[in-house]
């Protein structure tokens, strides 16, 4: 097994990888087969990029899941569903509906840069089929909608896509609520791994991704990598004179 990630080097250039690619079904396995090299998607336009600008750095693009087998909440999670104890949960196919719209205008204010426009800029127009199985993980406090969040189904994973939640609850840390609660689906399922998305190699909002037990990296065209505590990873771009 890899135990660092060769694809950042402390020296020299990083080779880049820009690539993406229309889809419209996948099967589970073929699914599996993209999320292990580093692939997501967004509707049927899956995508991978090993690289990004934050906050004036070039840093690295940093793929992450959890391996089940090796995942157990940690005391803060443990706070988190006992603060969520008085939601209820439901499972059931994914689709467009004016619920999750309200949700998502609330949830969008969160943002500055890069705001996106609805949530069919990530899920296609029948999202529980295309361009794969995928189902919505709702969480309601009596008869309000408080987080939703979207999740793949593949053949040995499962994979989170997107997920809205209701700002003014953000003391219940909805985001790694129903992150576990798709832990726990995958885990009823059988799975081997969860897939997070991506983060990057600095410090950034998608940082609670990495606080999973059994959380791994990509290293881009090797392995998995247990993602080491406090890793990072950037360089400073300087622009020549004269360049526009």
């Amino acid at each position: 097994m890899c135990r660092d990630f060769s694809c950042f080097p402390s020296e020299g250039l990083m080779t880049p990888i820009l690539e993406n690619a229309d889809v419209p079904a996948i099967s589970p396995a073929r699914l599996d087969a993209r999320l292990v090299t580093g692939w997501r998607h967004f509707g049927s336009r899956f995508f991978r990029y090993n690289f990004s600008f934050h906050e004036g750095r070039l840093c690295g693009v940093l793929p992450l899941r959890v391996r089940l087998e090796d995942f157990s909440e940690s005391k803060s999670q443990r706070r988190v569903l006992k603060r969520n104890a008085d939601l209820e949960t439901r499972f059931v196919p994914a689709v467009h509906c004016a619920a999750y719209d309200e949700l998502f205008l609330r949830h969008k204010v969160r943002f500055t840069d890069n705001v996106p426009d609805s949530l069919r800029d990530f899920l296609s127009d029948v999202p529980a089929e295309i361009p794969c199985a995928n189902v919505a993980v709702e969480a309601w406090l009596g008869s309000e909608l408080l987080a939703v969040s979207f999740m793949d189904i593949g053949q040995e994973a499962t994979s989170s896509v997107y997920a809205v939640f209701d700002p003014g609850h953000a003391g219940r840390s909805l985001g790694i609520y129903t992150i576990l609660r798709e832990i726990e689906r995958a885990r009823a399922l059988g799975k081997s791994y969860h897939y997070l998305g991506f983060s990057y190699t600095v410090p950034s909002i998608y940082d609670y991704k990495k606080g999973f037990r059994g959380i791994e990296g990509y290293d881009w065209g090797n392995c998995w990598v247990p993602l080491p505590e406090g890793f990072e990873w950037s360089r400073q771009v300087e622009v020549s004179e004269g360049a526009v």
